[in-house]
């Protein structure tokens, strides 16, 4: 099952959103990002979070769609998103979109992208999806991550959270080969896709996976 979130951030590519939602999608709405959802005429299956980004005329949307409300107070510990991401995972999604997460406050899209690392989350593709950005993270084990697009795409591989070590990137500009990518330093910064797909392996930490297409349809 694959689920679609849409969070409080900037909606960049409206139409191209639209697109990329398929009928038997789990749409999940994070707070305020049922705006989001709404104005490109999708109504949530479920809103969760505080509610308290949402105006009354969107909150009277919501109702009218029987969209599910899974209510938390304000004084959570939690994010409207991470409540959004362990509902997907706990209603057995496998496949995770997330949508409007970029943007605006800087400290939150920090946090969104640090978001891909809960534990809840190993085992499933969780993409951050921003126009013609994708955001994904590389766990360590001895199989290979799949990166999709086309030759001349920015690939950046970040270590995310401390040093990345056992690196291997086959299919790439500037291939890697057991290496480490130290986290600080921007080496793994702006490679490039060689053909329709390269192969990322790390033995030990969490790559942060980046890719930008280049002038192809999404």
């Amino acid at each position: 099952m694959r689920a679609i979130i849409f969070v409080n951030g900037e909606l960049t590519d409206p139409r191209g959103v639209r697109n990329l939602v398929r009928p038997d999608d789990l749409v999940i709405a994070a707070d305020g990002g049922a705006r989001h959802a709404l104005s490109i005429g999708i109504a949530p299956h479920v809103l969760i979070g505080d509610i308290d980004s949402l105006s009354p005329d969107d909150r009277q949307r919501v109702a009218a769609a029987r969209s599910r409300v899974i209510r938390f107070s304000s004084r959570k510990d939690e994010t409207d998103l991470e409540l959004a991401l362990r509902h997907a995972a706990d209603t057995g999604a496998t496949e995770i979109l997330i949508l409007a997460a970029l943007g605006g406050r800087l400290d939150q899209t920090i946090a969104n992208l640090s978001l891909l690392a809960l534990p809840e989350l190993s085992g499933r593709d969780v993409r951050i999806v921003a126009g013609s950005q994708t955001a994904f993270l590389i766990r360590d084990g001895y199989t290979d991550t799949i990166i999709e697009g086309q030759p001349g795409d920015t690939v950046s591989l970040l270590p995310w959270g401390g040093d990345a070590a056992g690196v291997t990137a086959v299919g790439l500009a500037w291939p890697l080969h057991e290496e480490t990518l130290h986290f600080g330093p921007a080496r793994g910064v702006s490679n490039v896709l060689q053909a329709q797909q390269a192969r990322v392996r790390v033995r030990r930490g969490l790559l942060l996976c980046v890719v930008t297409r280049h002038g192809h349809p999404s």
